[in-house]
């Protein structure tokens, strides 16, 4: 996909990857990776319909607001971590997860939570994080997560 997109090629991929699915278009490989995700969050599908809109649109967290981009991206990357079991550990890591939740879709929402708890963390630190300490810090979450 993209190595450092900016914010608003993130947002032309997931509404170029709607408009194709709409129209009946051939999608990248990506775009069908991300396109279930999509497909999860009906809430999101007006924005997505309008191109202009979600690429200028400001999203307030301290008002409540999510972003509904960086949510289905946290899905992508998941996908991604899941697809090569990256950190180490993840897929059986999500597996229990799974089993403890309803769906799929749960269980990945309780997992992108972890991831963006870890990130948060890490972009707060003072000092430059270790990778594999903040694997570590992920894949603990998650756990936390499946006993929790």
């Amino acid at each position: 996909m993209m190595f450092n997109p900016s914010r608003n090629e993130v947002r032309r991929f997931f509404v170029e990857a709607w408009r194709k699915h709409r129209a009946g278009a051939i999608l990248t490989p990506i775009e069908a990776q991300a396109l279930p995700w999509i497909e999860r969050h009906p809430e999101y599908h007006g924005l997505l319909e309008r191109p202009d809109e979600a690429i200028e649109r400001e999203f307030d967290a301290e008002n409540g607001e999510s972003n509904p981009f960086l949510h289905l991206s946290l899905h992508l990357a998941l996908a991604e971590q899941l697809s090569i079991d990256q950190p180490p550990g993840i897929r059986a890591a999500f597996a229990r997860l799974q089993a403890r939740h309803a769906s799929l879709h749960d269980a990945a929402h309780a997992a992108i939570e972890c991831l963006a708890q870890t990130i948060w963390e890490a972009q707060r630190a003072t000092a430059p994080v270790d990778p594999l300490e903040l694997n570590a810090r992920y894949l603990e979450a998650l756990e936390r997560a499946v006993g929790g």
